[in-house]
């Protein structure tokens, strides 16, 4: 009994199917090319279908135990796909519709970086890698970036970069050298000053110092000029008197001798070196030195 309900139960599903299937509408398959379509409906509905299309493909290929034949197939597929959508966008556009390839999503590599799509065809969004397909051989250095050459500064590059600030023409602009170097200009003002004030001290006891030497040189050359004459008139006599005996001995002098005239000078400068040790003590003389050096004075 039980047997021939579920028989009866199995030939009415059978019966519900297939009126279903009579109410139901008969399969429309999507056209070939996009510009049979006349309809800006039917177009956005065949687009919607390749769009689901794309997400279930795209949703398997993201398992990488699907194995690299599988993997390449279902990236094939996606492109095809896409492809496709591209044509019935373009299509809607014609129609009438909105334009759907402004808002196209970008391609990016393993990082979640937007890259550039190889095209080298120029037509078409070009060829694209999806899932676990970027991770396949010969697929991944398509998407690492070549190591950035520094390139080489020229000299017009560097000197294009030079302006006022450069040589330090703005460095008081900000204030902030002006806060730092006050102190220190002051300080060394002061220093020079102080230098400047001890040079003077110097030279002006230098020049009292000359002014006293000066005026006891003065007044030692009084006295030497008078005792020089005297000195002058003795050695004359002197000389007198020795010409005289040397004329009555008529002695021949076989060495040269020196005239009067030298004599004359040799004399006067023993008296005038004996008077001023005579009347000038050492430290004086000493100070005179000093003194003349200072001034620049040679004589």
């Amino acid at each position: 009994m039980a047997r021939n309900e579920e028989k009866a139960q199995s030939m009415l599903n059978r019966f519900i199917a297939l009126k279903a299937e009579e109410k139901k509408k008969p399969k429309e398959r999507r056209p070939f090319l996009a510009s049979e379509c006349r309809d800006l409906a039917e177009a956005d509905k065949w687009r919607q279908q390749i769009m689901r299309e794309i997400g279930r493909k795209v949703a398997e290929i993201q398992n990488e135990g699907l194995g690299e034949h599988r993997l390449r197939d279902l990236n094939d597929e996606i492109n095809k796909l896409i492809r496709e959508k591209s044509h019935w966008e373009r299509r809607i556009v014609e129609l009438g519709g909105p334009n759907y390839a402004k808002h196209a999503a970008k391609m990016t590599d393993l990082e979640g970086n937007i890259v550039d799509v190889p095209n080298p065809s120029g037509r078409g969004p070009g060829y694209r890698y999806f899932g676990a397909a970027k991770k396949l051989p010969g697929v991944r250095e398509l998407f690492e970036k070549p190591p950035e050459l520094r390139k080489r500064r020229t000299r017009y590059d560097i000197y294009k970069r030079i302006d006022a600030s450069y040589y330090g023409y703005r460095d008081e602009e900000d204030g902030v050298l002006a806060r730092v170097e006050g102190p220190a200009e002051e300080k060394m003002r002061a220093e020079a000053e102080e230098e400047w004030r001890r040079v003077e001290e110097i030279r002006r006891e230098a020049r009292r110092g000359a002014k006293e030497v000066v005026s006891v040189g003065a007044a030692a050359r009084e006295v030497l000029f008078e005792e020089e004459e005297d000195v002058v008139e003795e050695e004359r006599r002197e000389m007198e008197e020795k010409e005289r005996k040397d004329k009555e001995r008529e002695f021949v002098v076989h060495v040269p001798l020196p005239d009067e005239k030298e004599i004359e000078r040799m004399v006067v400068e023993r008296k005038k070196m004996e008077l001023l040790s005579k009347y000038a003590s050492e430290g004086l003389l000493e100070e005179q030195s000093e003194a003349k050096g200072l001034l620049n004075i040679h004589r």
